[in-house]
């Protein structure tokens, strides 16, 4: 039996969620889209193997991986009985992709067209997608798709593209300022016909709030 690791990397553009995906160029599934991951070697842990296999197969270094669950159906990969260990993180989509080793590509794919994928990846990216969904309920996760100051626009965009439905705009703020999470700053955005002010997450704030058990309540 082996172990493998497989990670799954969330981004938004133009207002959808996509996941990176690399192109394999080795058997099994040759030319077909994958979730960056391979072996784990024998002189590292999981952690290590998840975070050298996105670098050699796309470029993607410093992110911060939480395990997400591990996939052992026997029927999983065609090459024998391997085990894997899965891994998701979010970043921004200005980070620069490069496929190697056994990846002849490495792109962004939006959640919503998703190719045919290799082994049961469109298993892992189900299960990523259902506890990404989850996590936005009771932690400030989508914060991670943000610049440091952004529009209420911005954060909005990231919550409905994250949930997959458009949210009530007055709705929307009501209730992120009622949990007061939001440093409005004396910074205005300039696009479209009226300049949008610019917030700050104001992480102390939030760090208040799960001693007392809130919910982001979408």
């Amino acid at each position: 039996m082996k172990v493998a690791v497989d990670t799954v990397i969330f981004t938004i553009q133009s207002g959808e969620l996509n996941v990176l995906l690399v192109k394999r160029k080795i058997p099994p599934f040759v030319g077909q889209r994958a979730i960056p991951g391979g072996f784990v070697l024998d002189d590292e842990d999981l952690d290590q193997a998840a975070l050298r296999e996105l670098k050699e197969e796309t470029g993607v270094a410093d992110v911060y991986l939480e395990q997400l669950y591990s996939f052992g159906d026997p029927r999983r990969d065609p090459r024998g009985r391997i085990i894997s260990v899965s891994y998701f993180a979010l970043i921004s989509a200005d980070r620069t992709l490069q496929a190697g080793t056994d990846a002849s590509e490495a792109a962004w794919w939006p959640m919503a067209k998703l190719p045919s994928l290799a082994f049961d990846h469109a298993e892992i990216l189900n299960y990523a997608l259902e506890r990404l969904r989850n996590k936005l309920e009771y932690t400030t996760v989508g914060f991670q798709l943000l610049p440091e100051k952004f529009t209420l626009t911005e954060l909005q965009t990231v919550y409905e593209a994250i949930l997959d439905k458009q949210l009530d705009k007055r709705n929307f703020r009501r209730k992120m300022a009622l949990l007061k999470i939001l440093k409005p700053l004396k910074e205005y955005q300039r696009a479209g016909r009226r300049p949008a002010q610019l917030f700050r997450f104001a992480a102390n704030q939030f760090e208040k709030l799960k001693g007392k058990g809130i919910l982001f309540p979408f």
